[in-house]
């Protein structure tokens, strides 16, 4: 096996530097963590963290940036397939949750940042990204109710604002690696939403 190019080992630590800092910002919120801070946690100098990113400012917008790509390119394969429509509400709705055991902490500071990074206007992407998630959810459930999947006196708007904060409130209590998997977790949703909780 060769050994890693100098690119391949800046590219390396630039992405542990990113995950830790990741960390920081769920944990003690994007204002709260400094630069020195990241670089503390990282074993290194502060000035030496700027021979990777130019501020924490960039660091956070790589973070949401790169999961969102992510997540949306998954949605959209998930929408533009042969699936019916219940299964592509049932699809994205796991996709969601594994979302949330994968990146925890990009869906805790997208949680919790989005309004106050919205403010900046490196950040508009997040209000696009805001607005991309509802028209993927109306979709699906327009998509539901056109098909007979869903019941026709849906109101399709509460119903999308009902999942967007049941969904992804989760990354508050769910811890990865415990007895629920967010495979389980996921499934249980699904019999909540689709099929009701009583007999």
């Amino acid at each position: 096996m060769s050994a890693a190019t100098p690119a391949e080992g800046a590219n390396s630590r630039r992405v542990e530097l990113l995950h830790i800092a990741a960390g920081l910002f769920a944990e003690k919120g994007f204002k709260n963590t400094t630069v020195r801070d990241i670089a503390d946690a990282s074993g290194i100098l502060s000035g030496s963290l700027y021979h990777h990113f130019d501020s924490k400012e960039s660091m956070v917008d790589e973070i949401l940036s790169t999961f969102q790509d992510e997540l949306f390119a998954a949605y959209d394969a998930v929408l533009t397939s042969d699936l019916d429509a219940r299964a592509k509400i049932e699809q994205c709705v796991r996709l969601s949750f594994e979302a949330i055991d994968k990146h925890p902490h990009e869906v805790a500071i997208f949680q919790n940042e989005a309004a106050y990074l919205g403010t900046f206007e490196r950040f508009d992407y997040l209000a696009e990204r805001n607005a991309q998630s509802r028209a993927v959810w109306i979709t699906l459930l327009d998509d539901g109710v056109r098909s007979g999947a869903l019941r026709s006196d849906l109101d399709i708007e509460l119903t999308y604002r009902f999942i967007r904060d049941t969904v992804w409130v989760a990354v508050k209590w769910y811890r990865p690696g415990r007895k629920l998997t967010h495979e389980a977790i996921a499934a249980q949703y699904l019999t909540i939403l689709l099929d009701g909780i009583s007999q």
